[in-house]
């Protein structure tokens, strides 16, 4: 029999403890990015960015949707170190901070009409901030979760984090809901469009409680108890991580996934200069149900690759919602609601799900303690930043106009979930690894039976 793994000894307490941090503190700190998501997608073009041609109004505001992620590597260069230094719970509620006081500057910019270009500068300096400080977020609460974990439960506990990026989705459009439905246009472009911004003044407050009470992690308590943090992780990381930063870039490209559905496919519904003429609050409800179902379905696919590992999940997650795009985009292009409803279910709240519930413990594990925060916080977040140039992409090559949008999008999107796929087949498998040997190219995993027998005692 195998020796038991010291991560199998935990503290239950502080396991669920840790998972409820990561749920909220992400669900807070998500709210704030989605709802400017939302907003550049619906009535920035409007209000910031006007133009006699709509196609450039359009790719303006879309673009600056994609300037949060590119500051995200320069977030996760300074925020992963920070956390791989100081430790997971501080990088934590400097993120919280920061993503909250831009949002709420968002909420108080003038506009175009009010002070001509300079409107437009403000808000990419803010996007920018927002982006920097989100660049840390999920690393951060993905490495405290994974290392809170018992063994054999690290991917149950680790997806609680994304399950809480997908509530503050939800938040985010109940906000804009019931706003986009029940008041006057007038007045929802002049003002209303401000109050869910605004409100990240209680986000910040809510965030800040939640996770001061939260312990550091076992892990970097040990390595910082015996003098072993990293005084340079990023220089380590780069040294002796970077084939799995490589795949970690390559599997992050997944994001183009969410860009499809919340993004482009709003702007692609519900811009009139395309056409399609959906409903702004009809159009809100297709990622907000999905978002809804992803909820539900996220734990027990964290659950499964407890079962039967991380790469299975991913791979299929990736081709299978990759191939589901095509429909989605179709059922937009004939107006048919309740078919894009039925799309956006099954790509976004389901079969994205094997890999958005995953992630979060498979990224983490492959690598070590010392370097965790900052080699996962760069890849993951150079991935999306290639991503984020999506929307104007798809908005440049797929005008209103133009023909066969679904065809030519969904091509695209099943060419980046493919190379996401084929990053997590070359990677190495993590769900038996010890702690202590996570990150080590050569590490053993545990037999399967004396795996199953820790973990059914962990769910004991």
């Amino acid at each position: 029999m195998s020796a038991v793994p010291s991560d199998h000894v935990h503290d239950r307490q502080q396991s669920k403890k840790a998972a409820a941090s990561g749920w909220i503190g992400s669900a807070l700190e998500y709210y704030d990015f989605f709802i400017y998501a939302t907003a550049a997608s619906l009535i920035f073009p409007q209000l910031f960015f006007p133009s006699n041609n709509p196609t450039v109004a359009i790719v303006a505001s879309l673009a600056t949707y994609g300037v949060g992620y590119v500051s995200r590597p320069i977030g996760a260069f300074v925020l992963g170190h920070w956390g791989d230094t100081h430790g997971r719970k501080h990088v934590l509620i400097v993120c919280m901070f920061l993503m909250g006081f831009s949002t709420i500057a968002v909420g108080l910019l003038p506009t175009y009409s009010q002070v001509g270009i300079l409107a437009p500068i403000l808000l990419v300096i803010l996007r920018l901030i927002q982006g920097f400080a989100v660049a840390g977020e999920i690393s951060g609460a993905s490495s405290m979760t994974m290392e809170h974990a018992p063994f054999g439960r690290r991917g149950f506990f680790a997806s609680f984090t994304l399950q809480g990026v997908q509530a503050g989705q939800i938040l985010a459009a109940a906000v804009f809901l019931p706003l986009a439905h029940y008041m006057p246009t007038e007045a929802f472009n002049s003002w209303g469009w401000r109050i869910p911004f605004l409100l990240s003044f209680l986000v910040i407050i809510a965030g800040y409680i939640i996770r001061r009470e939260v312990e550091e992690t076992p892990a970097f308590a040990e390595e910082e108890k015996q003098g072993e943090v990293a005084r340079a992780p990023i220089v380590e990381a780069f040294a002796t991580s970077w084939p799995d930063m490589l795949r970690v870039v390559c599997m992050a490209l997944m994001n183009v996934i969410p860009v499809v559905t919340t993004i482009f496919g709003a702007a692609y519904a519900v811009q009139a200069a395309y056409g399609v003429g959906f409903h702004k609050d009809v159009y809100l409800w297709i990622p907000v149900l999905g978002n809804i179902l992803a909820v539900l379905v996220i734990p027990y696919v964290g659950n499964l690759s407890d079962k039967i590992g991380r790469r299975p999940p991913i791979i299929v997650g990736a081709i299978g919602s990759g191939l589901l795009s095509f429909g989605y985009l179709y059922a937009i292009s004939i107006a048919n609601v309740p078919l894009a409803i039925v799309m956006s279910l099954l790509m976004w709240g389901v079969v994205y799900q094997g890999y958005n519930a995953v992630f979060p413990s498979f990224y983490p594990e492959l690598f070590p303690t010392r370097t965790r925060v900052s080699a996962m916080a760069i890849s993951q977040n150079v991935g999306t930043a290639v991503t984020a140039m999506l929307p104007a992409l798809f908005a440049t090559v797929a005008p209103p106009g133009a023909t066969n949008i679904p065809l030519t999008i969904g091509a695209i999107t099943l060419g980046i979930t493919a190379v996401a796929a084929i990053a997590a087949y070359t990677a190495r498998e993590t769900y038996r690894i010890p702690m202590k040997e996570l990150g080590q190219p050569r590490a053993v995993p545990l037999p399967k039976s004396d795996y199953e027998r820790l973990r059914n005692e962990a769910m004991a």
